[in-house]
């Protein structure tokens, strides 16, 4: 089965302070968290490798601003030359859901599935790649998570302060949602076009296929060390990861 990865890399990166990038990625006292420097590179650019070096992976397609999608081009050029297929990029959209939509759009007519995966999750590996697709072409749907640690609680009021705590959640029917989730093809453009429908946002493409009538999503374990890179703080841990991973030993 033909497999594409689309990479939603047009966010603005609100949470993320003003730090190092490369290209024209300062907005708003902010730095785009994509196109910050990891050891030298842009953590898009690490995240790309991970796709790339997957042996299942055929085609990738990037979602940028309209206005960076000459210079990121260029920047993942070489990147892509290891590829079975080619590797894109396209105009994003304001949001997530737009940008995948727009992605998908993109996609070769002969892709099956089709696997969504953060930009700035740069830590993802091999195995969780190889197991999130097997299942998702045995199920049509599966995504990767893992299960928290903490203990969860319900509340009322303002999360930032004020809260009262209601109720203790069992952690035996939690999962927290990373990424990639895959899908095959005809689900995850039925999840987008009955979202379209109904004007529903979600904040995962999980979240969008779990309304489709008689789709059941598997979850494949993941690991705490597949990062989202949101906050300054995460690139201290983003860096020791970095040092660890065996390629940069």
């Amino acid at each position: 089965m033909k497999l594409a990865v689309i990479l939603p890399s047009a966010g603005l990166g609100t949470r993320m302070q003003k730090g190092v990038s490369t290209g024209p990625a300062e907005t708003a006292g902010t730095s785009r968290k994509q196109f910050m420097l990891l050891e030298g590179a842009p953590i898009l650019v690490h995240t790309v490798r991970k796709f790339v070096a997957s042996p299942l992976v055929q085609d990738i397609v990037v979602a940028v601003r309209e206005d960076d999608i000459d210079w990121v081009a260029e920047l993942l050029h070489n990147e892509g030359l290891g590829l079975l297929g080619e590797l894109k990029v396209v105009a994003g959209g304001n949001s997530r859901q737009e940008s995948v939509e727009n992605a998908l759009r993109a996609l070769d007519p002969d892709t099956d599935l089709v696997a969504v995966h953060d930009a700035v999750r740069p830590f993802v590996d091999l195995d969780t790649i190889r197991r999130v697709v097997e299942e998702a072409q045995l199920t049509g749907a599966a995504i990767v998570g893992i299960v928290p640690v903490d203990t969860v609680k319900q509340v009322s009021g303002a999360q930032a302060g004020g809260a009262k705590v209601r109720s203790t959640i069992s952690r035996e029917r939690l999962i927290l949602a990373q990424t990639p989730q895959v899908f095959r093809r005809d689900i995850l453009e039925r999840a987008f076009q009955a979202a379209r429908a109904d004007n529903f946002i979600g904040t995962d493409e999980s979240s969008l296929v779990e309304r489709l009538d008689q789709i059941e999503i598997s979850v494949v374990l993941g690991s705490d060390r597949n990062i989202k890179i949101t906050r300054p703080n995460d690139m201290d841990l983003a860096r020791l990861f970095f040092e660890q991973e065996p390629a940069n030993r």
